[in-house]
């Protein structure tokens, strides 16, 4: 008989606390003990729009008639090696992209029906994606990884230079990040809006020069009683219809905007706005190997103050409750899962 793992389990648009087969690890992959799991945005948008979205998903097409398990920020330990796996060892400390090779390609760890996520106490890993965690790191801080890598990549497609300056719309984990990431990169200044209080300030905590309250003063304004007539770049990092409209709008002529959020709804924009200013939309997902690796080792370094970020850290049976506190942005940025124990 197949041992079982508890996990959070996603049906029929609920989350329900089940257990699931555990899998024995096949050739290059690993078996490993989810030690911390961030809660995605995107696993909340999914939650409520996955059978929309994800039927057109490049990686791992969705069926709502499936169970599915998410959760693709993680790190782990690992408890059994598959054949041919020489990069890591049982007892490992690992974190990894959230993808695994298969027979027809890729599937996404957390988003696919045959490859659960770590909202579960076990799961398999690709094992040549897995990066070893420095010694002494919190697994709560390693497991940022992943998002906090969204932010460096998105960062890195913009190419944008320390002059230009950037407005970040949005302080979620995303839009922490990209603001950690230009702060990183010397990009001054950094206007970034968000609605909640905790999140402005721990935008300023990321390097954000100056953070508003978009009801109270518009992003477009600040920056000009801050940077003049410059133009910034703009990065959208809420992911909600209405958003990319927005920064359209606000974008001034020749002016360059990165979209970061995931927005799994239909959205609506004018064309003509872009046409008559001439701007540049380009929207940025994941980050590659060296954007990975190389945010872990910034973490470790502690060039990013990752702890603010946790605010909260709770266990499986606690997932569904943890959904709906992360609605309330007043309260909390990332709530960590620990399915094997806090």
């Amino acid at each position: 008989m197949a041992s079982k793992s508890r996990a959070v389990v996603m049906r029929h648009r609920k989350l329900v606390i089940d257990e699931i087969d555990v899998p024995s690890p096949g050739p290059g992959q690993v078996l490993v003990e989810t030690l911390a799991s961030g809660i995605c945005g995107s696993d909340l948008h999914f939650l409520q729009h996955g059978s929309r979205a994800g039927g057109e998903h490049e990686l791992s097409p969705f069926d709502p008639a499936r169970d599915l398990v998410m959760g693709h920020e993680y790190s782990a330990r690992i408890v059994e090696v598959g054949a041919g796996v020489e990069n890591v060892a049982a007892g490992d400390v690992v974190v990894s992209m959230p993808v695994m090779a298969t027979g027809d390609g890729m599937a996404a760890i957390g988003y696919s029906h045959d490859y659960p996520g770590a909202y579960s106490e076990r799961m398999l890993l690709f094992a040549p994606l897995c990066t070893k965690v420095p010694d002494g790191l919190p697994p709560e801080h390693a497991a940022l990884t992943e998002p906090l890598a969204v932010g460096r990549h998105t960062v890195n497609l913009a190419k944008i230079s320390k002059v230009e300056g950037a407005i970040v719309l949005g302080c979620g984990p995303i839009g922490l990040a990209i603001i950690s990431a230009l702060s990183l990169d010397g990009v001054e200044p950094i206007i970034a809006a968000d609605f909640s209080r905790a999140r402005r300030e721990l935008a300023g905590a990321m390097g954000a020069y100056e953070v508003i309250e978009p009801d109270k003063e518009a992003a477009i304004d600040a920056w000009g009683r801050v940077a003049g007539a410059r133009p910034p770049v703009i990065f959208e990092a809420v992911g909600v219809p209405g958003m990319l409209d927005q920064a359209m709008r606000m974008a001034p002529r020749s002016g360059r905007i990165m979209v970061a959020g995931a927005c799994m709804e239909p959205d609506t924009i004018e064309p003509i706005i872009g046409v008559t200013k001439e701007l540049s939309l380009q929207f940025a997902l994941g980050y590659t190997p060296d954007e990975f690796s190389g945010t872990l080792q910034s973490i470790a370094d502690g060039k990013i103050p990752v702890a603010k970020l946790v605010t909260a850290q709770v266990g499986l049976d606690e997932v569904p409750q943890a959904f709906e506190m992360l609605a309330r942005p007043d309260e909390h940025v990332k709530i960590i899962v620990r399915p094997n124990g806090k």
